[in-house]
C-alpha cells in the first residue's frame, strides 16, 4: 500500500485530490501540509497545519510512514496574494522548494497540478505562464523517478470561481458537445481523480516516461473515462 502526501489540499483540485485519495483502496496513508486543516476525516488521514509555508518543505523528511508519492496542488491568484511579487512566492518558489525537498526525502513520484497554454507562443510574456514553466523545469531537473506534470484547463466546479460569467459558459458547453467543453476545461473532480489515477499508474510501473506531461485530453481519460462504472 502506498502513503501519499497532498500540498494544496485545501484548493479546488487539491481537495479533490485528497478526497480521491481518502476513497481508494491503493493508498493506506494520506498526509497533508496546509495552512488549514482539510474539512475531511478519515481514519488513513494524517492532517498537518502550518501557517509558516517556509517549513513546509522541512516537513516531508518527519512524516512517517515516508510518502512514496507527493502531489503539489499550491496556487493562488494575483489579488488573493496582494500582487505579481506575493503570487510569484507562493506559485513559484514555494512549489519549488517543495519539490526539492521532496527529492531530498526520497519521494519516488511527484506530481505537479499545472496548467494548459504554459508553453504557448506568448507564455513568456505572461507572468503566470512563466510561474508555471518555472516550476516544471525545476521538477524536470530533479530527476524524481518519476515526475507527472497535470495541465488542465479551465477549472470548473469551483466554489468561488474565478471568471464566474466565462466559467458558467464553459461548464455549460457539455449540453450542446461535451467535446467542446473536454478542450476547454475540466470539472475540478475529474482533475483530481485524473492526477490520482496518473500518479497509480506510475507506482505500478505503466506510466509511458519518467517525466509525463498529462494534457487535457489524457486528463479527461484518466479522471472521467477510467472512473466509469
Amino acid at each position: 500500500m502506498t502513503t501519499a502526501a497532498v500540498f494544496g489540499s485545501t484548493g479546488a483540485v487539491g481537495s479533490q485530490i485528497l478526497a480521491t485519495l481518502l476513497a481508494s483502496d491503493s493508498f493506506a496513508h494520506v498526509k497533508t501540509v496546509s495552512r488549514r486543516v482539510p474539512d475531511v476525516q478519515s481514519p488513513k488521514l494524517e492532517a498537518l497545519q502550518e501557517s509558516d509555508t517556509s517549513k513546509w518543505g522541512t516537513l516531508i523528511s518527519t512524516l512517517s510512514p515516508k510518502p512514496s508519492v507527493v502531489f503539489n496542488a499550491v496556487g493562488t491568484t494575483r489579488a488573493t496574494a496582494g500582487g505579481i511579487e506575493n503570487q510569484w512566492k507562493i506559485d513559484h518558489d514555494l512549489c519549488i522548494e517543495n519539490a526539492r525537498a521532496a527529492k531530498a526525502a526520497g519521494v519516488k513520484t511527484y506530481v505537479f497540478i499545472s496548467s494548459a497554454g504554459t508553453r504557448g507562443f506568448f507564455s513568456k510574456y505572461v507572468p503566470y505562464s512563466k510561474m508555471k514553466i518555472g516550476v516544471e523545469d525545476a521538477i524536470r531537473e530533479l530527476g524524481f523517478e518519476h515526475a507527472i506534470i497535470i495541465r488542465p484547463g479551465m477549472i470548473l466546479g469551483r466554489e468561488v470561481p474565478k471568471s464566474a460569467v466565462f466559467e458558467s459558459i464553459v461548464g455549460n458547453l457539455h449540453k450542446v458537445a461535451q467535446g467542446i467543453q473536454d478542450c476547454l476545461g475540466q470539472d475540478q473532480s475529474i482533475i483530481g481523480r485524473a492526477a490520482v489515477a496518473a500518479a497509480r499508474q506510475a507506482e505500478e510501473g505503466k506510466a509511458p516516461s519518467a517525466y509525463w506531461i498529462v494534457e487535457q485530453a489524457d486528463v479527461v481519460r484518466l479522471g472521467r473515462d477510467e472512473w466509469k462504472e
